[in-house]
């Protein structure tokens, strides 16, 4: 890849930045697109030697209207779109007996209604250039996981959605990947969801033991260069699709257990 357009969601924090700068550093331009202003701000001033490359956009990305409005505002300043990277998404940890509807929908909202509104703007010009759709799904779009219901139905979406997507698009030449990093260490889980709507404000999980955003940046830039149609990361998230696939009763033990001995357990 040279000289690629790239369209980054969710790029002030986490995955999105570690991968705007991977993709910056390979030479390319990014669009860094974020709800957050005031974080993305700041990150931009970290990137300064990049800063001619960068273009920043504040949005939201469950208004449709806006989606659009990046889009074009994306063509006007390069006159195409060669990467569009759906990374932008929140969590929730709350029982679904527990949990108020609303926080259920704002997660869809988000992660799955946030990624169509971006992808159905930006189609057309990927296809015009042979271009690259990526969702950042996860081991939770494999396997549904405990106290996590309106996450892991998000990241199934998102995984129905993108591989209808690459079918119906089987001989346009456009490229379609979905991303399973496995767990990440960013602030995902210390701004999830409670029941009620609040944020956690810190991570339930230890995170000490997840793989850096920085690695998975690295192999989603690598993914993306050789046109891969899947890829899920680690020997905990491979092992899950397996197990899963073969032995669907010891995957729900495991995942049990697993959560059972979490940090603010909702399975006690």
């Amino acid at each position: 890849m040279k000289n690629k357009i790239v369209i980054i969601t969710g790029a002030a924090s986490g995955i999105g930045l570690a991968t705007s700068r991977e993709f910056l550093e390979e030479g390319h331009r990014v669009i860094m697109a974020d709800i957050n202003e005031e974080s993305l701000n700041k990150v931009v001033a970290q990137l300064g030697r990049f800063r001619e490359r960068i273009f920043t956009y504040h949005i939201d990305i469950t208004i449709e209207s806006e989606c659009k409005k990046l889009i074009e505002k994306v063509v006007q300043k390069y006159n195409r779109i060669d990467v569009l990277i759906n990374n932008a998404g929140i969590s929730m940890h709350a029982l679904f007996r527990d949990t108020d509807i609303s926080v259920i929908k704002r997660v869809m909202d988000v992660n799955f209604y946030g990624a169509v509104n971006c992808t159905y703007y930006a189609l057309p010009y990927l296809i015009a250039s042979s271009g690259s759709l990526v969702g950042i799904t996860s081991v939770a779009a494999k396997h549904g996981l405990p106290g996590r219901t309106g996450y892991s139905a998000s990241k199934f979406a998102i995984q129905g959605f993108l591989e209808s997507i690459r079918i119906e698009h089987f001989k346009t030449g456009l490229h379609v990947l979905t991303f399973a990093p496995d767990f990440v260490r960013t602030n995902i889980r210390a701004s999830a969801l409670r029941a009620d709507g609040t944020k956690h404000e810190e991570s339930y999980l230890n995170e000490k033991a997840f793989i850096s955003a920085e690695k998975v940046a690295k192999a989603l830039y690598k993914a993306i260069n050789k046109r891969k149609r899947e890829v899920v990361l680690t020997f905990y998230g491979k092992g899950t699709m397996f197990t899963n696939l073969f032995m669907p009763r010891i995957a729900d033990r495991i995942f049990y257990r697993f959560f059972y001995n979490e940090q603010e357990s909702l399975l006690k």
